[in-house]
């Protein structure tokens, strides 16, 4: 109950002169925001008997649907699905995991 004190004028006025210097655009040492580019990701999983990717995947130790999906620009539900695809083609085995999230391993060749 009750809350923060009310400022009285003087300190008002001096967070105001502070934030006021704050924005000076003389002020800046260099430092410019990077503006990061949203990608849609892909709905089309890659092909599964395609050698690149399965050379891919065989490299990686631990497969999670993340992994899959973060380096080959998919969806989780389509990275999900893939690795169901690989599961049952024997290229990947189930390791570990639960009912939201599933931890696959390269299947030994």
């Amino acid at each position: 109950m009750g809350g923060a004190k009310k400022k009285s004028m003087a300190q008002m006025e001096r967070t105001q002169d502070q934030t006021d210097k704050k924005e000076e655009p003389g002020s800046k040492k260099g430092k410019a925001k990077t503006v990061v580019e949203k990608r849609p990701r892909g709905l089309q999983s890659p092909d599964i008997s395609d050698p690149k990717f399965l050379a891919e995947v065989q490299k990686m130790g631990a497969i999670t649907p993340f992994s899959i999906a973060s380096q080959f620009n998919l969806r989780l539900s389509v990275a999900k699905d893939l690795l169901e695809d690989l599961e049952k083609k024997r290229l990947v085995r189930l390791v570990g995991g639960n009912a939201r999230i599933r931890i696959y391993q390269p299947a030994a060749a």
